[in-house]
């Protein structure tokens, strides 16, 4: 029998998702323990699909921006696939992927890294750079040099030929230039023979996850056969509290105090120890939907964007590891050893692992063996 105890609610729920268990969704920690439990007895016997699966020849993937590896971990976590190839540019997102996954992450810049060094593959996917597009940066899209690595994409499309492409964005992606920037992206796209789904998904309405994270997903799919049958319309679900998502015995360093510059306009604003307050520069602001607002990249050099919460210590910001929790990334995920401001970057960057998750789960079982 395994041992649950140790496992977050979340990665309960994530284990009686792979196992297709229904019945957890109102249920409590120990509640789900024991529903696992009584399953356990039929989990990798000789009859069962977890058992025969390493008979199965794996589906290969990469992953583009790879960053904290979300795409990576979703399309693993299915034992059907597998990634053989991922690059980022940031060096400490080498150092988070190398010591999460087999195989390591190819440090530099994309358009440096010839297409033929790539690894042949099904599926690829990017989190691509969302500056260009971003309501908060200059939106000068195809005009930024961060955005030509939509055509060095391209030029990997053209080589390898993948049957299946995932990409994700800002939101504003859908908008920028009156939309003329979009429907760019959707006609070199579909010149290439793709069938297009897209849409802007928020984590905390399908996921349960409690942040408002709203992201466009772009899913491209050579089979018409397979793309009929494939949507990304996901129901609604109940949002976890914020509270099962946080640590205890919080390290003081995170804890605003009457020597913080910003001290009497936090004591003023964070007064609910259940609500979540976000900080942005001159003012503080309630989260009135009892959810995280978005994560950022610079949430962690303290001047935007910053959330903030009262316990029984204090007010504090969130740490790390809880930012991590809130972009739906397993207990067992290790955050290495590097500064608190780069893994609030890496957070504030990463894809929501459960929304791939979803997409994951619903678009593998129509792909053709």
């Amino acid at each position: 029998m395994n041992s649950y105890t140790n496992k977050t609610r979340q990665d309960l729920i994530s284990i009686c998702k792979e196992r297709k268990i229904k019945g957890y969704s109102t249920k409590t920690k120990n509640d789900i323990i024991q529903l696992l439990s009584s399953t356990d007895t039929s989990v990798n016997t000789p009859t069962s699909p977890i058992a025969s699966i390493n008979t199965i020849p794996k589906l290969k993937m990469i992953d583009l921006f790879a960053g904290t590896g979300a795409f990576t971990h979703a399309f693993e976590k299915s034992g059907k696939v597998e990634c053989v190839f991922s690059n980022d540019m940031v060096k400490w997102s080498k150092d988070i992927y190398d010591i999460n996954f087999n195989h390591k992450l190819t440090l530099g810049n994309l358009n440096d890294i010839k297409v033929e060094l790539v690894p042949p593959h099904h599926i690829l996917t990017g989190g691509f750079p969302c500056q260009p597009f971003s309501i908060a940066g200059k939106r000068e899209g195809f005009d930024d040099e961060r955005s030509n690595v939509f055509w060095k994409i391209l030029s990997i499309i053209d080589h390898h030929k993948p049957d299946y492409v995932i990409l994700e964005n800002v939101k504003n992606l859908v908008s920028h230039d009156s939309g003329k920037t979009f429907t760019i992206i959707q006609k070199k796209l579909t010149d290439r023979g793709y069938n297009i789904r897209f849409k802007i998904l928020n984590t905390s309405e399908i996921t349960g996850i409690p942040q408002h994270r709203e992201r466009i997903y772009i899913v491209c799919i050579k089979s018409k056969e397979i793309f009929d049958k494939f949507t990304l319309d996901f129901p609604s679900v109940k949002k976890a509290k914020v509270s099962t998502l946080l640590e205890q015995n919080i390290p003081t360093k995170y804890y605003y105090t009457n020597k913080s510059s910003t001290w009497d306009l936090v004591k003023k604003s964070v007064i609910k120890p259940d609500a979540v307050y976000q900080y942005r520069r001159v003012y503080v602001r309630e989260n009135k939907s009892n959810e995280c607002p978005t994560l950022t990249a610079n949430m962690g050099t303290g001047g935007h964007n910053v959330p903030l919460i009262l316990d029984n210590k204090g007010i504090r910001k969130l740490t790390p590891r809880e930012c991590f929790n809130l972009q739906g990334f397993p207990t067992s995920y290790i955050l290495p050893n590097i500064s608190d401001s780069n893994l609030y970057k890496l957070a504030g960057n990463a894809v929501s692992v459960p929304v791939v998750e979803l997409i994951v789960n619903r678009l593998l079982p129509l792909m053709k063996p």
